[in-house]
């Protein structure tokens, strides 16, 4: 429990902070200190650096002592999940080691010197790809979010509306890369498209034999083969060696261990697009091939189970997205929702990518509830979990992109706050 004797920090030291004095190193050191201790266990006694030798240079880094975040497992099974833990990240980029993972049938242990990409169908030429060809085509790069579509689902349910939740339960199954591979435009240029078709099948080779449709569309506009990952081949939980890679689209489309292409002209209508992966509505219909992530944001500081250790100046933090282009704007409430203050967006912004926000907040020490709302350049805000009920019902399993909000009470403690809002 953090120590409540401290003194406060002051405004004025934060304005030197946003000035760069060099009272802002003090005051930015301290902050994150108090910020980061209900997180992480008391650190070890260490020897004097300066009066002992260090230790020698290694063929792998590794992380200093006391720092060690650690992704969350739903279950040891072969369909299971791993969260990320948003709390502890800086920046936007997930290390590649914390990228979530979510698959249904366990991780398969695949060559890539004996892995091939079969692509056919509706093409001129069908081809074969082992990787050392599609390492031979033009290399592209770009950075981006993977999300989960069932991320956030923990907290839609009016019944079962949790309070003891963290960040990292509520949205872990958000991360974000650099990817790098090759265009799939290329290749499908490559085997020459027939007239007439508007989809693809991707395939993947782990023992679900993971497959969705495609429109024909999105493939040749932003899809990549990724075999790359943050400068490195890309980790075996998230699809080694190669992957589809659908910017800013629900993360079970991006078919992972991908193997096969089809081209055709409709979609497959495959057991992973129709018993699974589509939203349920209030009505008694379904809706179907929601591919696009909307906007969504989440405060991870402060949240649960973090307790402010007094009133005073803190900075709101977090993290909003969109699949549909660039986050344009995040606003914070500290009042529940009845006033709304632009927050500052941390460079660089960029396209179906995460981007960090923060906000300068007074505490004045009374109980009340914090949130956020993203909006991006279509326009789209991010709705209320009410909205979301309205539009949907309360039955859908995916795309719970509603706001987020965290209660602080009176002593200090942070707790998920939504049901404060119903």
């Amino acid at each position: 429990m953090p120590n409540r004797d401290r003194p406060g920090l002051s405004r004025r030291a934060w304005l030197a902070a946003a000035t760069g004095t060099a009272a802002s190193g003090l005051a930015l050191t301290r902050l994150d200190a108090l910020k980061a201790a209900p997180f992480q266990e008391a650190p070890p006694q260490l020897p004097d650096p300066t009066r002992v030798p260090g230790r020698f240079v290694s063929e792998l880094g590794r992380r200093a002592t006391g720092e060690q975040p650690r992704r969350l497992l739903r279950t040891l099974a072969l369909s299971s999940s791993s969260r990320t833990p948003l709390h502890e990240l800086q920046g936007t980029i997930t290390p590649s080691d914390l990228h979530f993972e979510r698959h249904h049938a366990g991780v398969p242990e695949i060559l890539a010197e004996d892995h091939e990409l079969l692509v056919h169908g509706m093409v001129d030429r069908p081809m074969v790809f082992r990787m050392a060809d599609l390492r031979r085509y033009p290399q592209a790069s770009r950075i981006c979010f993977i999300e989960c579509s069932g991320n956030g689902g923990g907290a839609y349910s009016r019944s079962r509306m949790p309070t003891s939740i963290t960040a990292q339960q509520l949205d872990g199954l958000l991360s974000t890369s650099e990817w790098t591979g090759v265009m799939l435009s290329t290749i499908l240029r490559e085997v020459g498209v027939r007239p007439g078709a508007s989809w693809i099948l991707a395939e993947g080779r782990d023992a679900a034999v993971m497959a969705r449709s495609v429109p024909l569309d999105k493939a040749m506009d932003d899809a990549m083969l990724a075999y790359g990952q943050n400068g490195e081949a890309i980790r075996p939980e998230q699809g080694y060696p190669v992957r589809l890679l659908l910017p800013g689209w629900e993360g079970n489309a991006m078919v992972k261990w991908l193997r096969r292409i089809e081209v055709s002209d409709r979609p497959t209508m495959t057991r992973d697009e129709t018993s699974r992966y589509t939203d349920p509505l209030k009505d008694g219909t379904a809706r179907q091939f929601s591919f696009v992530m909307d906007a969504k944001s989440v405060i991870t500081f402060p949240s649960y189970p973090y307790v402010l250790p007094e009133r005073g100046w803190w900075e709101i933090e977090g993290l909003a997205w969109t699949g549909r282009g660039r986050i344009t704007q995040v606003e914070v409430s500290t009042d529940g929702g009845r006033s709304w203050t632009a927050a500052a967006l941390q460079q660089p912004v960029l396209p179906k990518s995460t981007v960090r926000f923060r906000h300068l907040w007074n505490w004045d020490g009374r109980e009340t509830v914090i949130l956020s709302r993203a909006t991006d350049e279509t326009g789209y805000v991010q709705p209320t979990v009410q909205q979301l009920w309205d539009a949907r019902g309360e039955g859908t399993s995916y795309h719970h992109n509603h706001q987020r909000a965290w209660k602080v009470a009176a002593d200090g403690t942070v707790t998920f706050g939504l049901g404060d809002l119903l």
